[in-house]
């Protein structure tokens, strides 16, 4: 599973999951991409389980780029344990999620099997995403 080989602090606060994307809204690498249409958190297991379904899909065809990261820590407390005793121990990783961020790369594919394939990754995702290509011409826009 995806995660950070080191972080400076074990804990993290949950924060804010409102607005949108300020970054990486763009595609950046490949002509076909997955775009976020709702805030999220996405576990490592999320992201890999999409990973293996367009790779399983794509047939050793083509490149993709995973454009999200789980560098945020989530913790939980045991079941069955009484308020108070400190915040719990770090259960797993995610990476926060805003609207209009790209998630998910393709390049060297045709556009429907590009489609298909993260199609069905969105479906291995919590949140409504959204099949985006570029318009031709603009390979190295941004």
């Amino acid at each position: 599973m995806l995660m950070p080989k080191k972080v400076k602090y074990r804990k993290q606060m949950r924060g804010r999951r409102n607005g949108k994307a300020w970054r990486g809204g763009d595609l950046a690498f490949g002509e076909y991409g997955l775009k976020a249409m709702e805030n999220a958190w996405i576990t490592d297991r999320q992201i890999e389980a999409s990973r293996v379904a367009i790779t399983r899909f794509i047939k050793r065809g083509g490149k993709l780029w995973i454009r999200i990261f789980p560098d945020k820590p989530f913790t939980k407390k045991p079941a069955e344990t009484r308020m108070g005793k400190g915040k719990g121990s770090p259960e797993g990783w995610v990476a926060v999620i805003k609207p209009g961020r790209v998630m998910f790369e393709l390049a060297g594919v045709t556009e429907p099997l590009a489609k298909e394939a993260l199609q069905l990754a969105g479906q291995k995702l919590p949140i409504k995403t959204k099949f985006v290509h570029r318009e031709s011409g603009d390979l190295f826009a941004g």
